[in-house]
């Protein structure tokens, strides 16, 4: 019997995504809900899906805490027009992580809804 293909799950396991994950490295600003007292923070995306993202930041998120987040989509990936997403999160784990010899904390969340979505034509 010949090893599963490079990128595939183990033999035996299962796949537990059901939507496929894009690596992305791109700024995103974050909010504690309720978010009357939080100030926003700011990270960068390592990748997300249409039910969930991972990112980076330095403050530290709890397993649980509801978020609202935004992204811009540049021309490159969008082909042809900015896109801003606004969009509702929970966070699923939060853990320290050394990048670069700093320490900062790895987010994964799922998305539970998304608010908006804005194209804007791109600057010439």
């Amino acid at each position: 019997m010949s090893p599963p293909p490079m990128g595939s799950p183990p033999f035996g396991s299962r796949e537990r995504r059901a939507a496929r994950r894009y690596d992305l490295s791109l700024p995103i600003v974050v909010r504690v809900v309720p978010h009357k007292r939080s100030e926003p923070c700011h990270g960068r995306i390592r990748n997300i899906s249409a039910r969930g993202i991972y990112f980076i930041t330095d403050e530290e998120l709890t397993p649980g805490a509801e978020l609202e987040f935004t992204v811009a989509l540049p021309v490159g990936i969008t082909q042809g027009t900015e896109v801003s997403i606004h969009a509702h999160s929970r966070v699923l784990r939060a853990q320290e992580r050394r990048e670069d010899d700093t320490t900062h904390t790895g987010v994964a969340a799922v998305i539970e809804g998304i608010e908006s979505i804005r194209a804007e034509p791109a600057l010439s």
